[in-house]
């Protein structure tokens, strides 16, 4: 029991079934629909002339920060830090149908709000 808990606090979930197979996600109750975690982000980018809405919810594996990534109501994608190239970067199954564009302008989006986020905290 103690194993099944630890790979379902720690291994990022993804599938259309995402939302039953961890209700940390946010709260659900028949009066509304899933209401966004404290820590979820949107925003939105226009890459190519396509605009995006992004919403992006933060969380840990293995000690580093992961975001789950979805646009436009897409499947989630999981990014983490890629030290190679310097920037935020899809790692799931999927990641290969995104627009190479649109993952570059979430890497920075998410950088920029966490350098933002950083200046706000020190002072």
């Amino acid at each position: 029991m103690a194993q099944r808990n630890y790979l379902k606090r720690n291994y990022p979930p993804t599938g259309p079934d995402i939302r039953r197979s961890e209700p940390s996600y946010g709260h659900h109750d028949n009066a509304g629909p899933l209401q966004p975690r404290a820590n979820e982000k949107t925003f939105n980018v226009v890459v190519d002339n396509v605009p995006y809405m992004i919403k992006a919810i933060p969380f840990f594996y293995n000690g580093d920060i992961r975001y789950r990534i979805s646009f436009n109501g897409s499947a989630e994608h999981v990014f983490t830090w890629d030290s190679s190239l310097g920037q935020l970067r899809a790692i799931d199954d999927e990641a290969a149908t995104m627009p190479d564009n649109l993952e570059v302008a979430i890497s920075e989006k998410l950088r920029s709000a966490k350098q933002a986020s950083r200046r706000t905290n020190s002072h």
